[in-house]
């Protein structure tokens, strides 16, 4: 399979400069970058709005301005359709994301409780829902369009699937140590069960509408339904939890991401996925083979 090129004009130094694969990557950060600080400034003039329905829309409506930032890096820079946002089918996409990430996540806990370590004693407030939704939905829609649309996608045209995927995978991982009670395995465990699962989607469906629901939906099953602490960070749930036991089991206090049936799950789950995008002729092959075979 052929990977993401942009539209670069035959007979322009520039373009050929500026499309090169790190050098898109450097100015495709600068974009979202730039998406963040506006959300960044516009967050600022506005009243504090957790526990209510609207700091959802409001998440949304960040989540909306970073997109619009990378939908314009794709437009004016790489100057080819932004395939990753593609109208048709992005509902399906979107929503088997959301059931994936919930189906993924309960079953871990499911393991997790039936091995003692998950045990619910009581509920929470339904505006705790609130704050989780709209966490879930700036990191599912941020940090999909970072590592997946502009890191692994980028890395991929110039290295490769597998390469782009192993590095990918790392740094994602690798972003989490310094989240709160974060440490080595925990990170090693972001890589393999997230890192992996999440670039072997956006391999498989070559858009990022399923990652990012799955991502989403993720998070918001950990906080806001199940209690849990999402990537080191403490929520307040539907579901009031008592958490014991080994931190191979329950994860610790990073949560349940650094639990080993997490890691188990996800893993099995990505490597399926990998599989299938393979099968389908998903995967790019490395710059320098591509020429060679065109040579």
């Amino acid at each position: 399979m052929l990977p993401t090129e942009p539209n670069t004009p035959p007979d322009s130094r520039v373009w050929r400069f500026l499309h090169h694969p790190l050098v898109l990557l450097f100015v495709g950060f600068v974009f979202v970058f730039g998406g963040q600080v506006v959300a960044s400034g516009f967050a600022r003039w506005l009243p504090p709005l957790e526990g209510t329905p609207v700091s959802i829309l409001q998440a949304a409506a960040f989540a909306a301005l970073i997109a619009g930032a990378y939908v314009a890096f794709v437009r004016l820079i790489e100057r080819r359709p932004v395939s990753e946002f593609g109208a048709a089918g992005w509902a399906r996409e979107l929503a088997a994301g959301i059931v994936g990430g919930t189906v993924l996540f309960s079953v871990v806990i499911g393991i997790i409780a039936t091995l003692g370590g998950y045990k619910v004693v009581g509920t929470g407030a339904i505006s705790s829902l609130y704050a989780a939704a709209a966490l879930a939905i700036l990191s599912g829609v941020v940090e999909e369009i970072v590592l997946r649309g502009l890191f692994f996608r980028l890395l991929e045209r110039l290295l490769g699937s597998w390469i782009a995927l192993a590095l990918s995978a790392a740094l994602f991982g690798a972003l989490h140590l310094g989240n709160p009670n974060a440490t080595p395995s925990a990170a090693l465990a972001i890589a393999l069960e997230a890192g992996v699962m999440l670039a072997a989607l956006y391999m498989l469906t070559r858009r990022l509408w399923a990652a990012i629901g799955l991502h989403a939906a993720w998070n918001f099953a950990q906080g806001g339904i199940y209690g849990i602490a999402v990537s080191g960070f403490k929520q307040t749930g539907l579901l009031r939890p008592v958490v014991e036991g080994p931190a191979w089991l329950t994860g610790g206090s990073f949560g349940a991401e650094a639990s080993l049936p997490a890691v188990l799950v996800n893993t099995v789950f990505g490597v399926a996925l990998l599989v299938l995008a393979q099968r389908r002729g998903r995967v790019v092959a490395p710059m320098w083979m591509r020429r060679h075979s065109a040579a």
